[in-house]
């Protein structure tokens, strides 16, 4: 998984796997999820970032229960 964020175009990027993204979709405004050849989600984007985030130059990292 990997995490950008433009601060120029103003994009969060979220990328959870790294493969040819060949359909996206605006779900709701601002926000778009990406998606590979069998339809799984492969990355989302947050567009005007900086207004629904409050510090999107940081990251928080937290695993939760067991290990996978």
């Amino acid at each position: 998984m990997r995490v950008v964020y433009d601060s120029k175009a103003d994009i969060l990027t979220i990328t959870l796997r790294e493969t040819l993204i060949v359909e996206s979709d605006e779900i709701k405004p601002g926000v778009v999820l990406d998606y590979d050849a069998s339809g799984n989600i492969v990355s989302m984007e947050v567009l005007d970032a900086s207004l629904h985030v409050l510090q999107p130059t940081r990251i928080e990292y937290e695993l939760t229960g067991e290990p996978a």
